[in-house]
């Protein structure tokens, strides 16, 4: 049994037993345009440094998270996943969680949902794919400045979709990956890749198993110039199979970037309590 009581607004908790450890999933969605990515950083905010105090002060303990990827700064999430180990009995009582540390964070990230996992379950390696979303707004729109890119030049998106149909056909993305990373592979599997013509908005949506450092935004960028009819879509092609991140073009611009869905084995995660 936990006796839960009020003292001073700050809720204190009572162990007449200890709560095993339990393994969480905390998934939630913010807006990156204040922020130098998910990932702490020393000098600079993150999304993970937000989340990481917000817990500490409604648990008065160091509880560190593991996010589902590494978004970089100036990239949104409309939906993350980070999971963290505790033994706390806050995290038994889901609502009353998900609004104080609502409470606690800043208005650009918010959490949605807290559950319990199966002990080995991890957010980034357990995720079996991952979707994101780059918008370019046509016209100008002062509410969809830190979302989307504008950009307003005329582009041939039939050949744009042409190229982009060609992304499921590799898995090597080394032309599209930031250099230098410690990653041991830059093989990924492409699902699908498509643009959609909405009104005023040009969206660029891709699902795969795995990103590369920079890899959509340099994807965008390619097939911009393909849309610009500098390059062919078989030009594109070519660079995919280049496996030269010098023969590819310009990284798109971070706000107009988000993650939008990670999806998980359904039996890892638990009933709540």
């Amino acid at each position: 049994m936990v006796v839960i009581y009020q003292n001073n607004a700050t809720l204190c908790y009572q162990h007449r037993r200890l709560e095993p450890m339990q393994r969480y999933f905390l998934e939630l969605a913010y807006n990156g345009t204040l922020y130098h990515g998910w990932q702490l950083q020393q000098n600079a905010p993150s999304v993970q440094s937000m989340l990481e105090t917000a817990i500490k002060t409604l648990t008065g303990k160091n509880i560190k998270t593991t996010g589902a990827g590494r978004t970089d700064s100036g990239v949104h999430a409309r939906f993350f996943v980070a999971h963290f180990d505790s033994d706390h009995p806050l995290f038994l009582e889901t609502a009353h969680f998900l609004h104080r540390i609502n409470c606690l964070l800043p208005e650009d990230i918010v959490v949605h949902q807290i559950y319990p996992v199966l002990p080995d379950a991890h957010a980034r390696f357990s995720a079996l794919t991952r979707t994101y979303e780059y918008a370019i707004s046509r016209v100008k729109d002062p509410f969809h400045k830190d979302v989307s890119w504008y950009y307003a030049r005329t582009l041939n998106v039939v050949a744009m979709n042409i190229a982009s149909g060609f992304l499921t056909e590799f898995v090597d993305y080394t032309s599209f990956s930031k250099l230098h990373t410690d990653v041991k592979t830059n093989n990924c599997k492409v699902q699908f890749a498509r643009w959609t013509e909405n009104p005023g908005m040009l969206i660029f949506s891709i699902q795969a198993d795995r990103f590369l450092r920079n890899m959509v935004r340099a994807l965008v960028g390619t097939m911009i110039d393909v849309g610009l009819q500098k390059i062919s879509p078989e030009d594109f092609k070519a660079i995919v199979e280049g496996k030269n991140r010098n023969l590819a073009g310009f990284s798109a611009p971070a706000r107009g970037l988000s993650l939008t869905a990670i999806t998980y084995p359904p039996h890892i995660r638990l009933p709540n309590r």
